[in-house]
């Protein structure tokens, strides 16, 4: 096996200029796809980010059926005492669970006492929720983020704050039907204008969850939604899987689930984008295939046209197929080796320079957000594994041929 590696390392060097362009080729393939997919997984990563730590959080826990109805957002589904208590004993069990916020989802009539308007709002525990969503506070684009919110005041959309001429610090009446159908009222004080941003959530008000009840007459405790922020978000399909057991086990008096657990990706429509990066990533890797397949396979069909007589004259001498089968094999498989050491070294400098140079950009109203490239161990390997092993593959069809080639008919090749 020595020689045939000696012999091998020995032609690529007499073809210097075939190999350096070959080996080129595939280190700019290389360094496309591993570029790529860590300045599209940071893209990807600050996306998330942005959805689940300021509105979402990564898992949600609703009563049975409330997400089909929530347009609607009906109080006849929130959660009881009783049944808070559960989802609490258990998310104490689950090591990966971080913090948790309960929430009370509205719908009510805002008015400036000019004009009327209807208006979505999250009633929350400001620290429980800046917990579980921390970004919240900064989509405050207008008054004081620090504390989220007091008893009396209320965050209301931008989009709502903008039409009706609302500013910070007016009073404002916010009208309610409660479970009965009886109507109340409640007069607050604007705390902050709230960033609007697409998706469920993104322009809703915020209250505290004391307000909600005084305002919906609840006299106990009643929670539309729990969200639960996860120490990793790598662990989010493990514990997703794990609620989910734990909670389809707690049964109703007709023998039907009480509790449905919801991810991020079921609530939010951006995880349709996040599926598109992905989807690219993966064409991307397709196209480095192509390149790798396409390049070996032409400097190794070249190579045994260019090579026949020397074929035939080792072929002559007693050099078995398998072993000239395997010098062939074992140049393209080298070239691949080549071609990903030297793309991966580029890749990985180039990454940590972008990531020394805090290279920043805009991302609607959000301003300097840094690039942070980032790609893992594993990527990588996989990235290099398909290369080199696209690069013997790609080798087999015309060493094959170099094997089979009759050492006779070789000799004679002019």
């Amino acid at each position: 096996m020595y020689n045939i590696f000696k012999l091998a390392v020995r032609n690529l060097k007499r073809y210097k200029r075939r190999t350096f362009l070959t080996s080129m080729l595939i280190t700019l393939g290389v360094v496309a796809v591993l570029l790529f997919v860590s300045i599209s997984g940071s893209f990807k990563a600050m996306m998330i980010g942005q959805i689940t730590d300021s509105m979402l959080g990564h898992l949600q826990i609703h009563r049975k059926g409330y997400l089909a109805s929530i347009d609607s957002l009906p109080l006849n589904r929130n959660l009881n005492a009783k049944q808070v208590a559960k989802v609490e004993q258990v998310l104490a069990d689950i090591d990966a669970v971080d913090t948790y916020s309960m929430r009370i989802k509205l719908g009510a009539m805002f008015s400036n006492f000019v004009e009327t308007t209807n208006i979505r709002l999250n009633a929350v525990l400001p620290e429980q929720e800046l917990n579980t969503v921390p970004l919240l506070s900064e989509r405050i684009v207008q008054g004081q983020a620090a504390g989220l919110i007091e008893k009396g005041e209320i965050l209301i959309p931008e989009l709502i704050a903008k039409g009706m001429k609302v500013k910070v610090g007016d009073s404002i009446v916010l009208v309610a039907n409660n479970k009965d159908g009886s109507v109340n009222g409640l007069t607050l004080q604007v705390r902050g204008i709230l960033e609007g941003i697409s998706g469920p959530g993104g322009r809703d008000g915020v209250i505290h969850l004391e307000d909600a009840k005084t305002l919906l007459r609840f006299t106990g405790v009643e929670i539309s939604e729990i969200a639960i922020r996860l120490k990793n978000m790598n662990h989010l399909p493990q514990t997703f899987a794990d609620l989910t057991a734990k909670l389809s086990s707690i049964k109703n008096q007709q023998g039907q689930p009480v509790f449905e657990v919801h991810t991020w990706e079921k609530l939010s429509p951006f995880f349709n984008i996040a599926k598109m990066i992905d989807l690219m990533t993966f064409f991307i890797r397709i196209m480095l295939v192509a390149i790798v397949l396409v390049s070996i396979m032409n400097v190794m069909i070249m190579a045994v046209y260019e090579r026949i007589n020397e074929i035939g004259t080792i072929a002559a001498i007693g050099t078995l197929p398998a072993r000239i089968l395997g010098i062939f094999m074992v140049e393209g498989f080298l070239l691949g080796v080549l071609g990903t050491a030297i793309g991966t070294i580029i890749s990985l400098i180039t990454i940590t320079i972008m990531n020394a140079s805090k290279i920043s950009f805009d991302f609607g109203r959000q301003t300097g957000l840094l690039l942070a490239p980032t790609i893992s161990a594993g990527e990588v390997i996989v990235v290099v594994l398909t290369v080199i092993g696209i690069a013997v593959v790609a080798s087999l069809q015309p060493a094959y041929k170099a094997a089979k080639m009759d050492p006779i008919a070789a000799l004679r090749h002019v």
